[in-house]
């Protein structure tokens, strides 16, 4: 039996000693911070990252260096091994396409998984490919399991502040300015591939019922059968402050009895980058059993 190996990179959360205790691989996503490349968990902390975003310091994403991909690639595959690669969302990032480019020239020993997600469900789906492989599954098994089930999952995100949205170009200043007038708290929403607008709120108390209400929806809809058989999780995310995380989880717990609750984690910094500190999620995911 080919042994295989996981890859993933740091959008799932995973830190890189989380990483080897489970005998996993995580690249660490680069920024540029005032045109300086830093890399997350290596050299940029999640402090020293909120640090430079409120300071308002030119604070931008990157893709992992080819050379950086292929050089662990390599390494990993010495012994036999195949490898199965989880990237973030090819909607979020051109990194996904350069791994799967990277991977033609492999012979099909390295299987890029496009199942679209980021943060917390990205995460899930490391730890799926992770009882996957334990089970016997080949990589290029693990690679359609994975992709057959990549909609499995849901995120609702509000966010305290339109500033960074609007910094990043992504919202023009006078929706922005608007916005801030009127107190606007936007909930997002990544059902497959792009951070998109879901509602808008004044209050995060009406940010929290309304997340709540449209993960209950997902439940009772698209994912009716799978939480019937068990088979759905619940996870907690946020930027910087983790104290609102913790009072949402056990509100998630009251309005989801029976339903596991895995995950408390802070959001990936390359979604923190264009939200800012203050934004808190409901995630849900499929467990692969």
């Amino acid at each position: 039996m080919t042994n295989v190996k996981i890859v993933t990179d740091s959008n799932c959360g995973i830190t890189q000693a989380e990483a080897e205790k489970l005998g996993i691989s995580v690249i660490p996503m680069p920024f540029l911070i005032d045109g300086e490349e830093h890399f997350e968990d290596i050299d940029l902390t999640q402090g020293q990252f909120y640090e430079h975003l409120q300071g308002e310091a030119a604070v931008s994403t990157s893709q992992p260096a080819i050379g950086n991909v292929t050089d662990l690639w390599d390494e990993l595959l010495k012994d036999g091994s195949e490898i199965v690669h989880i990237p973030m969302s090819s909607g979020l990032s051109e990194s996904c396409h350069t791994a799967e480019s990277l991977a033609k020239d492999y012979g099909g020993r390295v299987q890029v998984v496009d199942n679209q997600r980021i943060s917390v469900t990205q995460k899930q789906s490391v730890y799926d490919a992770m009882t996957l492989a334990k089970q016997g599954k080949s990589a290029a098994e693990i690679k359609e399991i994975l992709t057959k089930t990549k909609f499995d999952s849901s995120i609702y995100i509000s966010l305290d502040t339109l500033k960074y949205l609007k910094k990043g170009g992504r919202l023009t200043p006078a929706a922005a300015l608007v916005g801030t007038l009127f107190h606007i708290k936007p909930v997002l929403q990544i059902q497959g591939e792009k951070l998109d607008a879901f509602r808008k709120v004044q209050t995060m108390r009406q940010a929290k019922e309304t997340m709540l209400s449209a993960m209950k929806h997902d439940f009772e809809t698209r994912f009716k059968e799978l939480a019937a058989n068990g088979e759905m999780q619940l996870s907690v995310a946020y930027t910087k402050d983790d104290t609102e995380a913790k009072i949402f989880a056990e509100e998630i717990k009251a309005a989801f009895p029976g339903v596991p609750l895995c995950f408390i984690d802070p959001l990936s910094l390359s979604v923190s980058c264009h939200i800012g500190p203050g934004a808190l999620a409901i995630a849900s995911a499929r467990v692969i059993k």
